[in-house]
């Protein structure tokens, strides 16, 4: 039997199905889930265009094209259609992000003709947790970040996203855009740090939240306090929040060379179900 299958860009009238599609995976799809539930898919508002493949008229997969590309729930055939897009477009994010499987098969079709790239990060174990270990006590100084406390929070930031990524944040437009997504994770009370004297020893962001499931990005120990346990009772702190306050589920997705991060999220609770990729330009 013949399938028809077709790719557009949605519109904001797809927004029941386009959701419908995020939620049946809520973990893997809470960065996307949660821009698409506040934003909805008016490109301008979303920040990029959400395409949509469908088969015998039913949406089936989706491909978030913005400073990221990222599939989603994306079949191969699906993966393909969305190349064949992103390649007549020509490369306008700065990285392609996913699970790994279809974003690996997405990135050896763009390869040839988006290459090459300047890192990529072929396994990012996916960890999960719906309760925090009893093994690892919260730290009671980790704690909601103040409005009148960027200044002191964003050098942390910065640091955290350059080493992370392995370029400034401050680049190219000066951190407006950078500053403005920190400024936004302070408002809606999802960034948390342990501050002493006026500086940061811990960090952590909930990035990504919908009422599924969390997302917890960002974390960061000053580099002269590592090696203390800073980052097992931070994050058993954040997680403690995030839980509590904003969804039954946290996740995270970790570098597979970050051996100690891996088993300090274990000892947290963390369980690994999955794995993402990055590929970053």
């Amino acid at each position: 039997m013949l399938t028809q299958t077709t790719t557009r860009v949605l519109e904001p009238s797809d927004l029941g199905a386009a959701l419908a599609v995020l939620e049946s995976e809520p973990v893997a799809n809470a960065f996307v889930t949660s821009r698409v539930q506040i934003a909805g898919l008016d490109p301008w508002r979303l920040g990029g265009e959400m395409w949509g493949w469908y088969a015998d008229g039913r949406l089936r997969s989706l491909c978030y094209s913005g400073a990221n590309l990222v599939p989603i729930c994306a079949t191969p055939e699906a993966v393909r259609a969305f190349a064949d897009r992103a390649r007549r477009a020509g490369r306008r994010c700065s990285s392609i992000v996913g699970p790994a499987e279809p974003t690996a098969q997405l990135w050896r079709l763009l390869e040839p003709g988006w290459g090459p790239a300047r890192e990529v990060r072929a396994n990012q174990p996916l960890m999960v947790t719906e309760s925090p270990s009893a093994d690892v006590t919260p730290d009671p100084l980790v704690r909601r970040i103040r409005k009148d406390e960027m200044d002191v929070l964003m050098p942390a930031c910065v640091a955290m996203f350059t080493e992370e990524v392995g370029i400034s944040p401050l680049a190219g437009d000066g951190g407006l855009l950078y500053q403005a997504r920190v400024a936004e994770l302070i408002g809606a009370g999802r960034s948390f740090a342990r501050i002493e004297d006026g500086k940061v020893l811990f960090k952590a962001e909930i990035g990504a939240a919908t009422p599924q499931a969390c997302q917890i990005q960002g974390v960061w120990v000053a580099p002269e306090h590592r090696g203390r346990g800073l980052s097992e009772t931070g994050m058993a702190a954040v997680l403690r929040y995030a839980l509590a306050d904003i969804a039954p589920v946290a996740s995270l997705y970790v570098n597979d060379y970050n051996t100690p991060a891996r088993r300090s999220y274990a000892r947290v609770g963390f369980r690994e179900t999955g794995a993402f990729m990055s590929v970053l330009f």
